[in-house]
């Protein structure tokens, strides 16, 4: 895909896609930190580039699971939806038409289509819930 818009596919950005794939959710300072583990040289701002451009291609996507960066995992994967527990911050997955009654209802009301994918539900998991 790189290299039909005229891009090379280098060493980093192999690396920094690879992460994304290894780390499942991860924030760019994640990945740079996986990254460095195997190529010291590569610098926080080439991770920063290499998603955009990774995302661009659509190889990999975003999404906000807290007030700080973006979270990037692997495009191509069935659209769902984060549940991010607030207490040990774990991240969970469910299928998107858990939301359906509101994206329904959404679109109907107020013609507003929801971008599933990049919708994160806050809250506290089952295990810490049991544990207080």
């Amino acid at each position: 895909m790189l290299r039909e818009r005229g891009l090379r596919l280098t060493p980093q950005r192999q690396l920094i896609l690879e992460a994304v794939h290894q780390l499942g959710h991860a924030t760019p300072e994640q990945i740079h930190q996986s990254v460095r583990e195997r190529a010291a040289g590569v610098n926080i701002t080439t991770v920063y580039r290499t998603l955009e451009l990774l995302e661009e291609l659509g190889l990999v996507s975003h999404t906000h699971l807290s007030h700080g960066s973006p979270t990037y995992h692997r495009a191509g994967e069935d659209q769902h939806v984060h549940l991010v527990c607030r207490t040990c911050g774990s991240v969970d997955e469910v299928d998107p038409a858990i939301m359906e009654p509101v994206t329904v209802r959404l679109r109907d009301e107020r013609k507003f289509r929801v971008d599933v994918g990049h919708v994160s539900l806050f809250g506290v998991c089952g295990d810490c819930k049991e544990r207080t």
